[in-house]
């Protein structure tokens, strides 16, 4: 942003200073990402820069660790690739596995996020809605509260959900759908808040406008309400995919085996084996990530566009 031209010396000299600590922290926040994209195409099994990397030597770079993710837990990963190699890294490589499991439940987790946020947040941007700050607290608390202690009453309370009634129903640990409920429960505060950011320039006339002239709740939401506060439901659907797709406590708490995810894989690699192949998973889950939070700025830009926003 420019100056105007009847602008002090003293406030161009702090305009100036202003850039240069923007600058620094930018640089602070985005240094830890953009060294782990070039180690990631390190031709050596090191997380350093070789000399030949330094020195922009072609034979310091290799796609090594990106293959090194199709082919790990393969039974015969060395063989011709041919249609029965595809099937065998189909089923049996460990990051391709690990990848289903999150994008699985990252999408059924999203779902249940979405519509169950959604509906809270439509209730509390009624304005005769009782006790309209406590529900909020309750409902967000999962984005408040410490990770570990979600993580950890999750556990107890899915080894058996019906304790609390004196029952025995079985236990949801170790289950794609303890875990599925978990992620949503995660979820489902970002929803409401993007939800409830674009309610809050909703026109509450359009509904009664929609009812005087002859339409029922059902047709007034889909017709009226949902084509405006969609960019907002969108968004709060993709902050939950990247929570559920990025989450690793609640996975070790809940998860079991069968349910391993990339966070979780990149956990057990760490702990287990260091591999650049790490570097790797992480390169591409940051392209990921930057082409998710690109969508939610377009669709802020055009929920702006809709309430007659400029956006900024």
């Amino acid at each position: 942003m420019a100056l105007p031209t009847y602008a002090s010396q003293l406030e161009r000299t702090w305009h100036f200073i202003y850039l240069v600590i923007c600058t620094l922290v930018f640089v602070f926040l985005i240094a830890p990402i953009l060294v782990i994209v070039p180690l990631s195409f390190n031709a050596e099994p090191y997380f350093t820069y070789t000399d030949k990397m330094l020195s922009f030597d072609p034979e310091g770079y290799s796609l090594r660790w990106y293959d090194s993710l199709l082919t790990t837990g393969m039974q015969a990963h060395e063989a011709v690739r041919d249609a029965a190699w595809w099937s065998d890294l189909w089923h049996n490589a460990d990051w391709v596995k690990a990848a289903k499991n999150s994008v699985i439940i990252g999408f059924w987790a999203t779902i249940l996020s979405t519509v169950l946020g959604t509906l809270a947040a439509l209730g509390l941007a009624r304005p005769e809605m009782p006790w309209r700050r406590t529900i909020m607290a309750i409902l967000i608390s999962p984005m408040i509260v410490p990770i570990i202690i979600v993580a950890t009453g999750m556990f107890f309370f899915y080894s058996n959900p019906c304790a609390i009634v004196g029952m025995d129903c079985g236990r949801l640990t170790s289950t794609y759908t303890g875990v599925i409920m978990a992620h949503a429960a995660l979820g489902i505060p970002f929803v409401i808040i993007t939800v409830t950011a674009t309610m809050s320039g909703f026109d509450q006339s359009l509904i009664r406008a929609a009812a005087s002239l002859g339409a029922n709740p059902r047709r007034t939401f889909f017709k009226v309400v949902m084509p405006l506060i969609l960019p907002g439901v969108i968004s709060g659907g993709l902050f939950a995919f990247v929570t559920s797709f990025d989450e690793v406590v609640a996975v070790l708490f809940i998860a079991g085996p069968d349910q391993q995810t990339i966070p979780r894989e990149m956990w057990s690699g760490i702990r287990e084996q260091i591999s650049p192949a790490i570097l790797a998973v992480a390169t591409i889950l940051v392209i990921i990530s930057i082409s998710l939070l690109t969508t939610v700025e377009l669709l802020r830009r055009r929920s702006e566009r809709l309430r007659g926003v400029s956006p900024r």
